[in-house]
């Protein structure tokens, strides 16, 4: 029993990490966000709500100048003042900033916050039992290496997520009478937006997959809703 203890402290102290974070996470949100009122979103974020069949979908804008869209733990949908300004300048067209909040939609939806409290635990049990063993194994690295390892578990996860996501948001911009195109055109214009090109980084390193690879997963899969579609 004694030589799970250090795992089972390290799940334990996951838990109790990741319940403090949201707890802080939506402390902040709370003293830096207000609902969304934009009568051309409402217009678009209400066809979404018709498709979902739910009375309205409640969007809030989050006081920080990065462009970034999030979920909270709670299920809420956030949009940041910076990818919202790059809206009312016409960087960003409605139909590309409601495929975000379809996107996040998409996480709460399919419960990716509650996965990954339980990935995040998982993984920090990995990592102390990795470290533990590679530690002895290879003197002076093995802690890197575990500690290296685990962080790709972590992005490959990270990457399946926002895939699933990307999946969900073009069912619903479709089934909304939006289409896909936005997303796609938006995901050609996110490395500019957010001046993160990842120039020199491996996919694999990368918490979100690579621009062509997300357009391309969209393109099959609605190549595939079309060889489903039945014949007239």
């Amino acid at each position: 029993m004694l030589k799970f203890t250090p795992i089972l402290l390290a799940i334990l102290y996951a838990l109790a990490m990741y319940q403090f974070s949201a707890w802080r996470t939506r402390k902040e949100l709370d003293a830096k966000s207000t609902e969304l009122a934009d009568a051309t979103l409402k217009r678009l974020t209400d066809r979404m709500a018709e498709a979902l069949g739910l009375e309205r979908i409640p969007v809030h804008i989050y006081e920080v100048p990065v462009v970034n869209g999030l979920a909270a733990p709670d299920g809420r949908i956030f949009l940041t003042r910076g990818f919202y300004d790059r809206y009312r300048s016409g960087e960003v067209s409605a139909e590309e900033l409601a495929s975000v909040i379809a996107h996040e939609m998409g996480h709460v939806a399919l419960g990716h916050s509650r996965r990954r409290m339980i990935d995040f635990s998982g993984q920090n049990a990995v990592r102390v039992v990795l470290a533990g063993i590679l530690g002895r194994l290879i003197p002076g690295v093995g802690v890197w290496l575990a500690n290296t390892l685990a962080s790709l578990l972590a992005a490959r996860l990270s990457r399946q997520d926002e895939y699933e996501a990307d999946a969900y948001a073009s069912a619903l911009l479709t089934k909304a009478g939006i289409g896909t195109t936005p997303q796609k055109s938006l995901f050609e214009k996110l490395e500019h937006l957010t001046g993160m090109a990842g120039r020199g980084t491996p996919a694999w390193l990368m918490s979100h997959p690579k621009t062509e690879d997300r357009i391309a997963a969209i393109e099959a899969m609605e190549a595939r809703w079309r060889r489903e579609l039945p014949s007239e």
